[in-house]
């Protein structure tokens, strides 16, 4: 099932990426836009249930931070959006010290910021902004947008990671889940990773931090 979704979602970014789509102006072309956003993010809580399934988050987990050059990880993370984001006429703006280098699992990072990209397409206006910037001795990545901000149901799923799904408000929270998961798995001197949802953020939307020891 993974592999049949990377083949559709890879086929839908090569007809976007390389003009094989109509115009820009037809109706078509924000229809497959908007196809290859619900196939990234099914792609994206199908590879969350497979890391919950093999116990992301307890000890037995495969575990592998290494020190890495943040422009790195921006440019992994920028170039993953890349064809969605042009697609949806979103920019994406990018902060970060150019020479900064942090030790965390790259792979897992990538795939919790990767999430909160997509997330944000579905409340952007037209901006979002990747920032990261090293803050008291931890390493503060965000992710904000210029909409209305996260819903209620959102901020309530932020703050209560790991009590369940809601079906009132049709709200699972794997992605947060997942997302702290990967948070408390980086300690450093007993202090632990953290995710966080906020309203108002620089572009004056929602905005999605984590925070790395």
């Amino acid at each position: 099932m993974k592999n049949s979704i990377s083949v559709l979602g890879g086929t839908l970014e090569n007809l976007l990426d390389h003009g094989k789509v109509p115009e820009q102006g037809d109706p078509a072309y924000p229809q497959m836009a908007h196809m290859l956003y619900q196939t990234r993010r099914l792609s994206d809580n199908l590879m969350q249930l497979l890391a919950l399934y093999k116990e992301v988050g307890k000890p037995t987990y495969p575990f592998e931070p290494n020190t890495v050059p943040v422009r790195e990880l921006v440019q992994q993370v920028a170039g993953q959006a890349r064809v969605l984001l042009e697609s949806k006429q979103i920019a994406l703006e990018l902060e970060f010290p150019a020479d900064l280098l942090w030790t965390f699992d790259e792979d897992l990072v990538i795939g919790v910021l990767a999430h909160a990209v997509n997330n944000a397409v579905r409340y952007t206006r037209d901006r979002i902004r990747l920032t990261i910037v090293e803050r008291d001795g931890l390493l503060e990545l965000s992710v904000a947008d210029n909409g209305m901000g996260f819903p209620p149901s959102m901020l309530e799923a932020g703050a209560l990671v790991g009590q369940g799904v809601n079906f009132l408000t049709n709200s699972s929270g794997l992605g947060l889940f997942f997302a702290s998961e990967v948070a408390r798995m980086h300690k450093r001197r007993q202090v632990a990773g953290a995710i966080r949802l906020e309203n108002g953020g620089p572009l004056g939307g929602g905005r999605f931090v984590l925070t790395l020891p």
